[in-house]
């Protein structure tokens, strides 16, 4: 059987893998190294065993996560920041571990071809597992999101973002079937490597339905003073800004603008219980003379506070949207005592609670009623939550609608990341997004995941434009979490075929030749 490579080795292409999955994600764009960081993965670790495929996945991890996450800790310190990409990290520990097992003990048993359909299920199951675990889990840096600009975004129609994943595995699984082909000397290998690397690109062609009711929506990036967390403290300065920029559109926005826009936390002032910030806002609704969508925090209940998207319409309270999804460690503090003893930032935090009903609001028109779904900041990044806003128009044509503040993370890649998500999401639900944040990055993104007047960061800007809204359901949406459930119960298969052929085979490090490598 291939023998697992040396350690120096095998750690010097563990970093490789993670660095290549991070230049995959924006801003640096670089799509087609997230299949060649899955391969150089999955040629460390495949026969490497438990303990060092746990190592090995686990420094690839770190050389990913922390990177790609280093936003995280852009104004609250390194420890945030670490602490956040070790524990992400230790998800592909995991996984190098489960894959390291199962893998030395099938390809010593001569299979091959199962032990290499380890490596796509285990990301499948890997991110599952880092998206609903702990506190909820955090579902960011996933390999779908680094593939808004790829063939492979295709798949989001069809299988949702863990279909996208599992096929840039399913590539990055042809590209080590290819190399371990071209070490061995084996033709045959070498073209079942390549075909399976280039299949799934092929998604490419399967058109996206672009068609749709168009309807105006226009959006307002008001942008902050200052960038980072004293935006915090000049809460008047963000909602004149978001003042202004509503009548700068009004003054330019065609006249079937039918909703205006303005993203997460432009009112930092509770509306309800400031008249001041009411009657601002409700004069820049009548301005428009359309329904205003605003994000804002209110003082409730009692001793915490709501993250919500408000909906006026010119009569009346605002319909609202509470934030189903609070970050842990940002909106709240879980366990906050504990954590305060190592580290100051732990009461910087806020204190939001959860909703517990997904936003439906409904915007009259002369072609019809429409249905704009609010999502707030990372909930973008939670396929369920995605899938039950949809799910919530019924057969009411509907646009999503992303409202998010990244002023705190300032010049970082955190936006565009985000943004990517969302366009990601537009495929994966056949639904136009309109993604608005304080700062920027902010634009509308069309049903096949294109981009059309997207903003800079830290500036003021205003749009309007016809989107497409849909009553679709998509297959991804049809399907829901079946290709993560069958992905998991499959890789649980073979793991457990991995104990009971590892029964009869004895696995030595030395009984394969060293031709026999699965390189990267």
């Amino acid at each position: 059987m291939p023998t697992p490579l040396r350690l120096p080795a095998a750690l010097v292409g563990a970093v490789l893998a993670g660095l290549a999955l991070w230049l995959a994600f924006p801003t640096h764009d670089l799509w087609w190294l997230a299949p060649v960081g899955v391969a150089l993965l999955g040629a460390v670790v495949l026969v490497a065993g438990a303990a060092r495929g746990f190592l090995l996945g686990l420094v690839a991890g770190l050389a990913f996560f922390v990177p790609t996450l280093s936003w995280s800790g852009v104004y609250v310190g390194r420890l945030p920041w670490f602490a956040l990409a070790t524990l992400e990290a230790l998800y592909l520990a995991v996984m190098g571990a489960v894959v390291g097992y199962a893998g030395r003990r099938l390809v010593a048993a001569g299979h091959r071809r199962a032990a290499l359909l380890l490596v796509p299920l285990a990301w499948v199951a890997q991110e599952w597992a880092r998206s609903t675990t702990p506190y909820g889990g955090f579902p960011w840096a996933r390999l779908a999101f680094s593939q808004a600009d790829s063939p492979l975004a295709h798949v989001a129609r069809w299988l949702g973002a863990p279909g996208v994943t599992f096929a840039v595995a399913v590539v990055g699984t042809g590209l080590l079937a290819l190399g371990w082909g071209l070490v061995g000397r084996r033709p045959g290998r070498v073209v079942a490597g390549l075909l399976v690397a280039v299949a799934p690109l092929a998604a490419g062609l399967l058109p996206l339905p672009t068609d749709g009711r168009p309807e105006t929506i226009g959006f307002v990036q008001g942008n902050v003073p200052t960038a980072g967390l004293e935006f915090n403290a000049q809460r008047r300065a963000v909602l004149d800004n978001h003042v202004k920029g509503t009548f700068e559109l009004a003054k330019k926005a065609p006249e079937d603008l039918s909703l205006v826009v303005w993203p997460e936390n432009a009112s930092d002032i509770d509306p309800f219980r400031n008249a001041d910030a009411d009657a601002e806002i409700r004069a820049s609704q009548a301005e428009v003379g359309v329904p205003l969508m605003i994000g804002a925090v209110l003082a409730e209940p009692v001793g915490a506070n709501s993250n919500v998207s408000l909906f006026y319409t010119g009569s009346g309270q605002p319909q609202r949207y509470t934030k189903l999804h609070p970050v842990p460690f940002a909106e709240y503090i879980p366990h906050r005592e504990f954590f305060a003893m190592f580290t100051p930032m732990a009461n910087l935090a806020g204190n939001f609670v959860a909703g517990d009903t997904i936003g439906v609001f409904r915007v009259p028109t002369a072609g019809g009623e429409y249905v704009a779904l609010p999502t707030i900041c990372f909930e973008v990044a939670y396929d369920g939550l995605m899938r039950d806003s949809v799910a919530a128009a019924g057969t009411t044509p509907s646009v999503l609608v992303v409202q998010t503040n990244n002023a705190t993370f300032g010049y970082t890649a955190e936006s565009e990341q985000q943004f990517a998500i969302s366009r990601i999401r537009a495929i994966e639900h056949g639904r136009s997004v309109v993604h608005v944040s304080t700062v920027g990055v902010s634009g509308f993104v069309a049903p096949d995941g294109s981009v059309s007047a997207e903003t800079g960061l830290f500036t003021a800007a205003q749009a309007a434009e016809p989107v497409v809204v849909r009553t679709e359901t998509t297959p991804a949406d049809r399907v829901g979490e079946a290709p993560v459930l069958l992905a998991s119960a499959l890789l649980a298969l073979l793991v457990l075929s991995s104990v009971r052929v590892g029964r009869r085979v004895r696995v030595t490090a030395e009984s394969s030749p060293p031709e026999e490598h699965p390189v990267a």
